[in-house]
């Protein structure tokens, strides 16, 4: 707390006043850094953007976020102190799990309501979505075997991804679309 007061150009004590300890001031980041990032990954979509080029938008850029150094550092801390300290864990599930799914649920519902997806209960068909992106690439970031993935690796998961989950809830033509085809980051 003394470095982070420093740091900040603050007294301890004036840091002790929002923040009665790091538990608190480490869930405060997470969930500025969470709510920063969702807000570039579901930035609003193009009104005719197609199921498969909204999925592929989101997926790549969660990935990009999920393997990324800071994503990968808040997760293992997140981890590490859920037990001694559950209000971070707390904290960063609604600030980042939650909040992803549900803006990812807003987007089915849109897509059902332009009856291009069929997806009877879409808070847990993002769940699924956000489960088939995190293939053992994830977990092989997560744990520093694998340190920097290509293109070609995400691409491969959010292709996957992408065609599964239209084969499951996708209409007509919808999932015989290639998600390839939307390769921004």
């Amino acid at each position: 707390m003394s470095r982070i007061a420093l740091e900040a150009g603050v007294s301890k004590g004036t840091l002790y006043n929002y923040f009665p300890g790091k538990a608190e001031l480490f869930s405060a980041y997470v969930e500025e850094e969470c709510a920063k990032n969702l807000h570039l990954i579901f930035q609003a979509p193009d009104a005719e953007e197609e199921p498969a080029e909204m999925l592929a938008r989101i997926a790549r850029r969660m990935l990009h976020l999920l393997l990324s150094d800071i994503g990968i550092t808040i997760y293992r801390v997140v981890i590490a102190e859920a037990e001694k300290f559950p209000d971070i864990a707390l904290s960063f599930f609604e600030a980042g799990p939650a909040r992803a799914i549900h803006y990812l649920a807003d987007g089915l519902r849109e897509q059902v309501r332009r009856d291009r997806m069929n997806v009877p209960d879409p808070e847990f068909a993002a769940e699924q979505f956000f489960a088939l992106c995190q293939t053992r690439l994830a977990f092989l970031c997560r744990l520093r075997i694998k340190m920097t993935p290509s293109t070609e690796e995400i691409d491969r998961i959010v292709d996957g991804s992408v065609r599964i989950f239209l084969n499951t809830y996708g209409i007509g033509g919808q999932n015989a679309k290639r998600s390839s085809s939307t390769n921004e980051t």
